[in-house]
């Protein structure tokens, strides 16, 4: 597969990275666990189907010291045990916040108090951000077809 767009050769694109990549550093430092960080970032790229960033995300989250076994169990995660409470709660409040458009009414009531109940207000605001934004950079990539399979781990960093 061949991009749509060469996103790395627009100097528009190179200024939104720019911001994109200070957030996603914002959120690295935001005292949410980066375990549960790269969790979420794998579920809502397999729910949008963002082959590039289940790549990258994967990637970094083996060179992070995340065992395959709980990367292999992601998408079934309800039915795994190998996940904490919280990071179960992280979860379930990623596939309601990126499937938005499928459940009247968004989030629920249930699901947010879980996830709060695990989350001090700073990491549940890094949570709800961190959601946000891959979503908008799965969709990103979508559009444009960014070819998967080729990301070395930091090379974003």
């Amino acid at each position: 597969m061949e991009a749509r767009l060469n996103l790395f050769a627009s100097p528009a694109t190179g200024k939104v990275f720019k911001h994109l990549l200070a957030a996603g550093k914002a959120l690295t430092d935001s005292g949410l666990p980066l375990a549960t960080q790269e969790l979420v970032k794998i579920r809502a790229s397999q729910i949008n189907g963002c082959a590039v960033c289940l790549d990258m995300h994967s990637k970094e989250a083996a060179a992070a010291g995340e065992t395959a076994l709980r990367l292999n169990l992601v998408a079934a995660w309800r039915e795994a045990t190998v996940f904490t409470d919280a990071e179960r709660a992280a979860l379930e409040l990623t596939e309601q916040g990126t499937r938005v458009a499928d459940g009247a009414g968004g989030v629920s009531g249930e699901v947010w108090a879980n996830a709060a109940k695990h989350y001090e207000d700073d990491q549940l605001t890094a949570l709800v951000i961190l959601i946000s934004l891959m979503n908008a950079v799965n969709r990103l990539n979508i559009i444009t077809q960014q070819p998967a399979g080729g990301y070395e781990v930091g090379m974003l960093h």
